[in-house]
């Protein structure tokens, strides 16, 4: 890999660019699907290739090659350049990068990174992994009523090497693990209900099958079957103004559209305003807005043990880190690239700069979006409510261009009354302003309630990526939020 690296950064230099990277990537997929306890999918991919990345005469330029070799470097180099003198024609100011610290080599110049696993799930025959998809299906049939159920799993095995001209090489290994079930009633359209778990998409993170293991379906499957069932018969949920306790894997989604986004800095600046929009958090407010309560304190962190957007190095060859995006509610910082760090005027990128697969160019993604965890449990949160609303599981969103008003339903919700929880409703949903919402946020479950909640679909760029990414989230109460349908 070391001759591909070289090849591609000397070839670049030798036709004029002032900056080159070069990543080489292999990316193996596996899953397998069962519905109604029947094995329905079982697939395995494989992708192969380089891609280089110059500036030249102070634009950027990007090809990408489905090969590993020396000849398919130069070419991928020969073919970035010419992008790049053809940038140069149209571009604004020239491309300014932030200076990233030097920081200590490995064996033979490289930087290292595994992620740390126990079994490799690619090593887990095909039968064995059905087999525990079908027991769930079994577990959930158990409740009367349940007419259907699906479950999945899905590996992903990620290989990169990397090298620059301001920098050392480096070699990462990734592995990603998921997995999911749901079980439904369907008697009509009317008289239907799902419950997932561990949530709607289910649950990804850096690991092994231990990541698989960890997750107690035999025990919880059962509950949600069960709800399931009650679920198709409750009334609707209520309308109007009401204090809220959301379940952690409903405030990752929040985190996830309300924040992550509104802080990936190549978005505030415009750069991706035909997908998903651009930002109402604008650099003028970076210091002075007041984005949420005196409990609201998010970190950006690519280091958190198993988090999905846990990684060694960003795709521009920035070692991980985590930093501080709300401090106390006051908006502090942003996601941000080795450009976009250099156009705001900090000192170093935020290590965030993604690519999904090698083929693609590195957009500013989320690593692991997490909001600090408070203190006591979801008890004690609704316990401080006299009357409305708790909603659990993650159901659908929506949020403007400027990701300003949302609106965010739940799979399942109570009537809280008096401090406890009442009666069961369906369809819960609720919206608002993201300024407005995380101001009331008056209440953060505890540490033992804290989960980093894996989102391995996130959407971004034309043409589009899908990207893996991560957000820390307990559960958390805010006070007064409109819920049910708009009158």
């Amino acid at each position: 890999m070391n001759e591909l690296l070289a090849t591609a950064l000397t070839a670049a230099r030798d036709l004029g660019a002032s900056y080159t990277d070069c990543r080489v990537e292999r990316i193996e997929s596996r899953r397998i699907e069962a519905e109604d306890g029947a094995a329905s999918t079982a697939s395995y991919a494989e992708s192969f290739g380089l891609a280089v990345r110059v500036i030249r005469d102070g634009a950027w330029g990007f090809a990408a090659v489905p090969a590993w070799t020396v000849d398919g470097a130069a070419r991928a180099a020969r073919e970035a350049v010419a992008v790049a003198r053809a940038s140069a024609r149209l571009a604004g100011p020239a491309v300014r990068l932030a200076v990233e610290p030097s920081f200590p080599t490995g064996a033979a110049g490289v930087n290292e990174y595994r992620t740390p696993m126990k079994t490799d799930p690619f090593a887990i025959p095909i039968p064995e992994l059905v087999t525990i998809l079908k027991a769930w299906h079994e577990l959930a049939m158990r409740t009367p009523g349940i007419t259907n159920t699906s479950g999945h799993m899905d590996f992903r095995r990620e290989e990169k090497w990397f090298s620059a001209t301001d920098g050392p090489a480096r070699h990462q290994f990734i592995v990603q693990s998921g997995s999911g079930f749901s079980s439904g009633v369907h008697k009509s359209r009317r008289e239907s209900a799902t419950r997932s778990y561990p949530s709607g998409p289910g649950q990804y993170a850096t690991g092994g099958f231990e990541i698989v293991q960890s997750i107690p379906y035999e025990r919880e499957i059962p509950r949600i079957a069960a709800q399931a069932v009650a679920l198709q018969a409750a009334p609707d949920a209520p309308s109007g103004p009401a204090d809220l306790v959301l379940s952690g894997d409903l405030v990752s989604l929040q985190i996830h559209e309300s924040i992550g986004h509104p802080l990936e800095l190549d978005r505030v600046y415009g750069s991706e305003r035909n997908f998903s929009g651009t930002s109402f958090a604008t650099p003028d407010k970076l210091g002075n807005l007041r984005y949420g309560s005196e409990l609201v304190t998010v970190s950006a962190d690519a280091t958190a043990p198993w988090g999905l957007g846990t990684f060694g190095f960003d795709d521009e060859g920035t070692a991980a880190k985590k930093y501080t995006l709300i401090e106390k509610g006051v908006l502090v910082g942003y996601l941000t690239s080795r450009e976009t760090a250099a156009r705001l005027g900090i000192a170093h990128s935020g290590g965030c700069m993604r690519a999904e697969g090698w083929q693609n160019l590195p957009l500013v993604r989320m690593t692991n979006i997490n909001l600090e965890p408070g203190s006591g449990s979801p008890a004690d949160l609704i316990a401080g409510i006299d009357e409305g609303l708790y909603i659990e599981g993650t159901a659908s969103w929506s949020i403007d261009d400027r990701r300003e008003n949302f609106q965010l339903a739940g799979e399942i919700g109570w009537k809280i009354k008096g401090g406890r929880i009442r009666e069961m409703v369906k369809g819960p949903r609720y919206r608002g302003n993201t300024v407005s919402f995380w101001n009331a946020c008056d209440g953060i479950a505890g540490r033992e309630h804290y989960y980093i909640w894996g989102t391995p679909n996130c959407g971004k760029g034309q043409p589009g990526q899908n990207m893996r990414t991560g957000q820390g989230a307990s559960h958390a109460r805010f006070r007064q939020i409109e819920v049910g349908e708009e009158s």
